[in-house]
């Protein structure tokens, strides 16, 4: 690598990729802080990929151009940026131990002396007992800890990680997420993860760009961008969200909504739509914002909160929590989980229920938006 730049940043200025009549990448302006673990998550034919390979050199934005600190490397060949890439096939040298893979590009570029760097590499991924050991003789969490070492050594500004942990089975993959954070932190560079995987994005990334149809539908961190989303997209896509059509009554710092005949209220800064009285607005919370309360006890509700009501028509016991599905005026298929920590037996199918919640956990969005965006993306990316 050459010309090491000053930033370790990256900065995308106006990129697209258009393959005939498809647009595959829509005009994109995007920063990557430096030192930051950033996420782009989508699902599959979003875009996510295409940028990254933008940023490897490993394909030509059709516009636009592409910036590692403070020099654009758009005319660059992949080999001549700063930038390594760790694929989810690990493209690991199956001839080699795992020694020789992690030196093997150091040896590319004529370093003579490489046990000490392949050591502390290996240290790093906390493989250096496996250090003679072929890739077949590793599980899938250990090879790709090699690819990622293989990477390191090269010391670039940016490491690209493109579905990496996509092979593995969920436990590793939880275990992986993890130790690719570890790392991050430890060595302090730039890491840009594409992923499909929603709990994989929010575990690591400190910032996530959430990406759909060859655009970015929101940028920030993972917290911010799932208990305040601005589109529907993002709300069901990130998790699941209860998106109720209410009528507004009126707005100032608060806003007031009716919806299924309740009233509703909602900071007027969590709101992503202009919200004017007579208009019409997506109501939003999350399932476990939401607290159930048989109906015979409604009356011990506190005070403030915002509450449906509704009929339990499905459970689902998974373990950690209890899944609620209940019909109301509102709407119908509205979700609930609450942790199994004092179960009430009389909350069945059938039994009349109140939904209540802090209203500070209430989320606003445009009306005109298809409330089902995002929802069979995820159902199909899984």
């Amino acid at each position: 690598m050459t010309d090491t730049p000053t930033g370790g940043d990256v900065r995308l200025a106006g990129i697209s990729k258009t393959y005939g009549s498809f647009t595959a990448v829509h005009p994109l302006d995007l920063t990557v802080p430096e030192g930051s673990f950033f996420a782009l998550l989508g699902a599959s034919g979003c875009g996510k990929t295409t940028t990254l390979r933008m940023i490897a050199g490993l394909e030509e934005p059709t516009t636009g151009a592409v910036l590692l600190g403070d020099r654009d490397v758009t005319d660059l060949p992949p080999h001549k940026r700063p930038v390594n890439t760790v694929f989810q096939s690990y493209a690991l040298f199956p001839h080699l131990d795992v020694h020789e893979n992690v030196a093997f590009g150091l040896r590319r570029r004529g370093v003579k002396s490489v046990k000490r760097q392949v050591d502390e590499m290996l240290d790093l991924v906390q493989l250096g007992d496996k250090a003679r050991h072929r890739p077949h003789q590793l599980s899938g969490g250990q090879q790709q800890r090699v690819a990622v070492a293989r990477a390191l050594i090269n010391h670039p500004r940016v490491l690209l990680l493109d579905e990496p942990l996509g092979a593995l089975d969920l436990k590793l993959r939880r275990q992986m997420q993890l130790e690719l954070k570890r790392i991050q932190t430890e060595v302090g560079i730039t890491f840009v993860h594409v992923t499909h995987d929603q709990e994989e994005a929010m575990t690591m990334a400190d910032t996530v760009a959430v990406m759909n149809a060859g655009r970015v539908e929101q940028l920030g961190p993972p917290a911010a961008l799932y208990d305040n989303p601005r589109t529907t997209f993002v709300a069901n896509f990130l998790g699941t969200s209860n998106l109720v059509e209410g009528r507004v009554t009126s707005a100032g710092a608060e806003v007031a909504v009716t919806a299924g005949g309740a009233a509703l209220t909602l900071p007027a800064d969590r709101c992503a739509a202009p919200a004017r009285a007579g208009g019409a607005l997506l109501v939003g919370v999350r399932p476990e914002k939401i607290a159930l309360t048989h109906a015979d006890d409604a009356a011990t509700v506190p005070a403030g909160r915002n509450r449906l009501t509704g009929r339990i028509a499905d459970t689902s016991f998974i373990g950690v929590s209890t899944q609620y599905t209940v019909d109301g005026p509102a709407g119908t298929g509205l979700q609930v989980y609450e942790q199994n920590i004092e179960r009430d037996p009389r909350l069945v199918p059938g039994a009349e229920v109140v939904l209540h919640w802090n209203p500070a956990h209430t989320f606003g969005l445009d009306a005109a938006q298809d409330a089902e965006a995002g929802v069979e993306t995820v159902e199909g990316a899984a």
